[in-house]
């Protein structure tokens, strides 16, 4: 018997890790993952947009326009900078997989942790002026952009697999 070949690939499967993260988000506008992975394939963070620990997700708000202290923006942290504040080690020469791209508050912390690629799917904000600053402060820090084209349009989990 031959081994599998229909098997997922490694960009495939941690922006995989990545979507699956963002589906812990409580956002019910904009869910968002993402993963750090180290240069031999080692995953050592996860996060996805969300409040900061022991804040309560019903004592704050989730609209996306008004007043700034009555949005989300005022209180939820990006994917990013919770699977960077979530990791397990150094980040210097790691890459993250996020299926959005990064604003630039993200960019600030993604530079500063030392991770040297981004690979997102999406970049839908292209035209923003946190998009264009971001990606003006990634270039001139050296870090490595590439938008990820999946080999799958989706992939679906089975929990009853095994049974």
């Amino acid at each position: 018997m031959s081994k599998r070949t229909n098997y997922i690939d490694w960009d495939d499967y941690f922006m995989g890790v990545a979507i699956l993260s963002a589906n812990r988000s409580k956002d019910p506008g904009t869910q968002v993952g993402a993963c750090i992975v180290t240069p031999d394939k080692r995953i050592v963070g996860v996060g996805y947009n969300g409040l900061p620990s022991g804040c309560d997700d019903d004592d704050f708000p989730w609209e996306r326009e008004g007043d700034f202290l009555h949005t989300k923006y005022a209180y939820v942290c990006h994917a990013e900078l919770n699977a960077i504040l979530n990791s397990t080690k150094s980040l210097k020469g790691c890459s993250i997989y996020v299926d959005l791209f990064p604003c630039n508050e993200c960019a600030k912390s993604i530079i500063q942790s030392g991770i040297s690629e981004i690979i997102y799917l999406s970049d839908k904000y292209c035209n923003t002026d946190s998009n264009i600053a971001s990606k003006k402060l990634l270039s001139s820090c050296g870090i490595k952009l590439r938008q990820l084209e999946p080999k799958f349009d989706e992939l679906i989990l089975n929990f009853k697999k095994n049974n």
